[in-house]
């Protein structure tokens, strides 16, 4: 596996995919504040639900 940043990737869309997943995080933040949905992510294999008040308590699944 290359240990180069995925910054410094030759490919375009490669370089600019870390962007754009962290802008879909927002848009599904706002979504979630919008219609009072939890959103379901994955930290180091655990996967949560977090609410999505201001508060942003976590549940654990």
């Amino acid at each position: 596996m290359n240990k180069q940043s995925i910054e410094y990737a030759k490919d375009r869309d490669l370089r600019l995919s870390q962007v754009a997943m962290q802008r879909a995080a927002q848009r599904a933040h706002v979504l979630a504040q919008t219609t009072g949905t939890a959103i379901v992510v994955s930290h180091d294999g655990i996967v949560e639900l977090v609410a999505p008040n201001p508060q942003g308590t976590v549940t654990p699944k």
